[in-house]
């Protein structure tokens, strides 16, 4: 499994809010910091924010911070609200499935047990525990 790019900066975002609390930060500090296109971590901070993650101000002092407590988002909650629209495997993907083999095929099901399994261990973590006594990640997040 490869997570899509928007998914990763959708992570990026959420851990370098949560590592500046209190504190509006800018599209552009986050684009430098995690080697992003502001384009398309513009389109990302869209997202987030119309899901509630991020609050946004508009303006010059504008910028964005986390618009839940960061022990209130859950990984999982955050990959499925991305990843979902994509299905993992053609079998998955409902009308537009061609497959067949989808009559008698066992891998569907082995797939979608695994996937189930994936998402149960991202919805164990929330963005509080990727950033909480992660000295190193805090340091490179951390906008002086």
């Amino acid at each position: 499994m490869r997570l899509t790019t928007r998914t990763n900066l959708a992570m990026r975002t959420l851990m370098f809010c949560a590592a500046n609390p209190g504190r509006t930060v800018r599209k552009q500090e986050i684009a430098q910091t995690c080697n992003a296109s502001e384009n398309h971590l513009a389109q990302v901070i869209h997202l987030l924010a119309r899901a509630g993650y991020l609050k946004t101000v508009r303006g010059r002092s504008g910028g964005l911070t986390l618009g839940r407590r960061a022990e209130d988002i859950r990984v999982g909650e955050v990959f499925r609200s991305f990843e979902a629209v994509l299905p993992f495997t053609e079998c998955q993907a409902g009308p537009e499935n061609t497959c067949p083999l989808i009559g008698c095929c066992s891998l569907k099901c082995v797939l979608q047990e695994a996937l189930e399994a994936f998402y149960a261990v991202l919805d164990r973590t929330t963005v509080r525990d990727l950033v909480t006594g992660n000295t190193e990640l805090v340091h490179l997040l951390k906008v002086a």
